[in-house]
């Protein structure tokens, strides 16, 4: 099975749990706290899925992407397999439910994502010296700026986001103010080999 089947499958999954346990005439309570389905009993994230590293992540960003799903913004476009498959997670949740994720996520043991890209570091370098305005010098993230930390997210989740921000998968809704302004960012990575390299110089940024 490939990666687009096995997250379709995933997918029709996820989409039936949430509403089997929603009552015929209004929704039950239910626990919310279903993120590690997907993202991993340590919020470690799985590549499987391309379920991102949930650990260690700001709280105020997490907030943001979760009411961002949940309204529609992000994983609106159809070539946003990952993106489309969060929203009906989101959308079963609440201000309060989200809040309750948010908190709860924050408890999670933080574990640096390990090494799966390679790509020259040192031209990677030079490429993230754009980057850093928004992100830092060390990828730790502008919570003033919204923009979130890079250092110790997973890899792979990174390509990919790059991959979609680049092609206008990601970003591309109006309401969407911080994707905006990351797609003609992405557009200075001009092919996969300048995407890997940011990346692997992000990998060697450190978590204090």
């Amino acid at each position: 099975m490939n990666r687009k089947s096995l997250i379709g499958a995933m997918l029709t999954i996820l989409c039936w749990l949430p509403f089997q346990l929603q009552g015929a005439e209004e929704r039950e309570p239910y626990d919310d706290r279903y993120c590690t389905t997907c993202h991993g009993a340590d919020g470690r994230g799985n590549f499987g899925v391309q379920a991102p590293r949930l650990a260690g992540m700001e709280p105020w960003y997490l907030k943001r992407q979760l009411e961002n799903f949940r309204a529609g913004i992000r994983g609106a476009h159809l070539k946003d397999i990952e993106g489309m498959a969060m929203r009906p997670m989101a959308a079963q949740l609440t201000d309060e439910g989200i809040a309750d994720v948010v908190e709860w996520v924050g408890d999670w043991n933080y574990i640096p994502a390990q090494v799966t890209i390679e790509g020259d570091s040192a031209a990677g370098k030079q490429l993230y010296l754009q980057c850093a305005t928004c992100h830092g010098d060390e990828a730790q993230g502008n919570e003033t700026l919204g923009a979130p930390a890079l250092r110790g997210q997973n890899d792979w989740y990174l390509v990919t986001q790059l991959k979609n921000f680049k092609k206008g998968w990601r970003g591309s809704e109006s309401l969407d103010n911080y994707g905006q302004q990351m797609m003609p960012m992405a557009q200075i990575l001009t092919d996969d080999d300048s995407i890997n390299n940011v990346v692997s110089h992000i990998n060697t940024l450190g978590k204090d």
